[in-house]
């Protein structure tokens, strides 16, 4: 389990799937920028718990819950593709969650944990170039934009333009 002031990310429950239907995996606005598609019924979001469970179990990969209300509110993940490197491997809220703060919470939760876990000296942070709020928030951060990459949007085969961004950890 890890821990910000607002917020707790820990492994998901089977009795997550209503949360994070409810403020993730049915709103466009979570899923805008993000590789997945929405789901569409109740019973797909608790299949879609069981495979996020399975996914977790062997994944630096967590749900994120916010402590006031004790609700399921999104996800995000890290990991370390070689030593002395980390990369966050995605960081979604619920659009009810919106400019309150916890993406930076997280990111910075992120970078601690590749510290503290990794050893990392350097962190990587990917966003959609479209994405002016994801984009704006690692660049508060003290990010640098190494490189844009051409992608194919997995959900409709259309371009996809990934921004990279890369912070040495050592001079932070």
């Amino acid at each position: 389990m890890l821990e910000t002031k607002d917020l707790i990310l820990d492994k998901g429950k089977l009795s997550d799937w209503k949360d994070m239907y409810e403020n993730v995996w049915s709103r466009p606005e979570s899923a805008r920028y993000m590789f997945w598609n929405l789901t569409a019924s109740e019973e797909d979001a608790k299949a879609r718990m069981e495979r996020t469970i399975a996914f977790q179990k062997s994944h630096e990969s967590w749900t994120i819950y916010e402590k006031k209300s004790g609700r399921a509110i999104g996800f995000a993940g890290v990991h370390s593709p070689e030593p002395g490197v980390a990369e966050e491997r995605g960081i979604c809220l619920g659009p009810d969650y919106f400019r309150l703060g916890y993406g930076e919470q997280i990111l910075r939760l992120l970078i601690d944990y590749a510290v503290q876990q990794y050893g990392a000296r350097r962190f990587f942070c990917y966003a959609r170039k479209t994405n002016a709020a994801s984009r704006g928030l690692i660049e508060k951060l003290g990010f640098s934009l190494v490189r844009e990459d051409s992608e194919e949007d997995s959900r409709d085969g259309g371009p996809c333009i990934l921004t990279v961004y890369e912070k040495d950890l050592v001079t932070k």
